[in-house]
């Protein structure tokens, strides 16, 4: 890397640990930044996830005081996200590069979507549970245990809108604050990308130069993202999310 592209993925960094503890879909971000570098999208998605290990601690340390009390819960989501995870990263490294580069397009466009729609979808669950008086269980029940399974498994696969698909369906199963949600979205992400990584370090390439920028920029923006999630407004964060996941869209059709 230029001087120039490796500070272009330290901030990238910065933004996407930022981003990733607000809300998710950081890799939105740091994805195309690091296909701007000319790495492969293989090589690119899997130091991606070892370098936003640090950035998912960072914002799990700094939203800590929204955990106390959620260890039972915490314990059983964790272990969807541990399973689902490595099944992801199995699949990212057995499928060849071709399906990668075929799916990863439409992964991007379905994150999209989601990250467009999930004010509305959350809304609308919340106001049929309330109609119906649905009584919610504090974990969630298997209903939330298989989504995040499922969401997990695509965690692994590609991080793009994780957190964001975790916080809309716990958002939709669990009778919490959202802030106490996103606490315990940013233990479960953490745990997907652990495993994926430690999964891929013996398994895939890296480009090191990368997860250490990464890892260093998610680490501060982890924090930034703990001070500021509490101010910023959601549909601000949604319109940086769509309009840099567009660029990334655009540049994986064209490749």
């Amino acid at each position: 890397m230029t001087i120039w592209e490796m500070l272009a993925v330290l901030v990238a960094g910065i933004c996407a640990g930022t981003i990733n503890t607000i809300v998710g879909s950081g890799t939105l971000i740091t994805f195309p930044v690091l296909l701007a570098t000319g790495l492969p999208p293989v090589t690119a998605t899997v130091s991606n996830a070892l370098g936003l290990i640090s950035g998912s601690i960072s914002g799990a340390i700094g939203y800590r005081a929204e955990l106390a009390g959620q260890r039972r819960r915490i314990l059983r989501l964790s272990a969807a996200a541990l399973v689902g995870g490595l099944t992801g990263a199995v699949l990212l490294l057995l499928l060849p590069s071709t399906a990668f580069e075929t799916i990863v397009p439409v992964l991007v466009t379905l994150a999209l979507l989601l990250v467009i729609l999930q004010p509305r979808l959350s809304a609308a669950v919340q106001k049929r549970r309330a109609e119906k008086g649905t009584l919610i269980r504090q974990d969630g029940g298997p209903l939330l245990f298989t989504g995040l399974l499922l969401a997990s498994v695509y965690g692994g696969y590609f991080t793009a809108a994780q957190g964001i698909i975790y916080l809309s369906l716990m958002g939709m199963l669990l009778d919490d604050t959202m802030q106490r949600l996103n606490a315990v979205k940013n233990i479960l992400a953490a745990v997907v990308n652990s495993v994926a990584a430690l999964f891929f370090l013996f398994v895939a390439d890296f480009d090191w130069t990368a997860v250490l920028l990464i890892a260093v920029g998610s680490a501060l923006g982890g924090q930034l993202g703990a001070k500021a999630g509490r101010r910023l407004s959601p549909a601000l964060m949604r319109g940086i999310i769509v309009a840099v996941g567009g660029c990334a869209l655009v540049q994986l059709i064209l490749r």
